[in-house]
């Protein structure tokens, strides 16, 4: 955003060059002579000159295109990077979103599979099933439970992509007292 105000600026200023300038000059000097006829000594004088540029050999104008190429092209480089700062937040709300689904799929999964190895114990106590039955089962909650907490994990990763999509994961906005190098 920095480079199309400098880039603007310098346009400006390339342009300048093809005004007119105007130059006032002015100076005062006292003297003290020894002589009786005159005494004191007073000079004043005042002078403005005006430059006005007629013809410079194209210099000028090939300065002035030169600047407002670099402006268009530094707006370019803008909206560009405005374009990748909107693609990384989508792309960081999407994770979050997707996250929080996989959690509450990962919870249903730990509960139905609580609820399958309650059923499996039973019907082992009444013989229907087996120990391998039951160990079976157990895997099945201990890695819907891996799945929960890596959902989790993921979900938080994904908010803090979003925070830093936004711009709010600076020490100076989350009010850190820590130096920032």
């Amino acid at each position: 955003m920095y480079g199309v105000d400098v880039s603007f600026l310098q346009t400006k200023v390339a342009e300048g060059a093809l005004l007119p300038s105007v130059a006032l000059q002015a100076t005062v000097s006292q003297g003290y002579e020894t002589q009786l006829t005159v005494y004191r000594l007073f000079n004043a004088s005042v002078g403005v000159q005006l430059s006005l540029p007629i013809y410079q050999g194209g210099t000028e104008y090939s300065l002035i295109r030169q600047s407002k190429e670099s402006l268009a092209q530094q707006r370019l480089v803008l909206d560009q990077t405005r374009d990748q700062a909107r693609a990384n937040v989508v792309t960081a709300w999407g994770q979050l979103v997707a996250g929080k689904s996989q959690v509450s799929s990962a919870q249903a999964q730990v509960t139905a599979s609580e609820i399958a190895l309650n059923g499996v114990r039973e019907e082992a106590k009444a013989g229907q099933r087996t120990t391998l039955d039951v160990l079976n089962a157990q895997q099945a909650l201990v890695n819907a439970r891996n799945a929960l907490v890596t959902a989790q994990h993921d979900r938080v990763v994904a908010s803090y992509n979003v925070l830093n999509a936004i711009g709010r994961l600076w020490p100076q906005v989350m009010g850190l007292a820590t130096n920032v190098y």
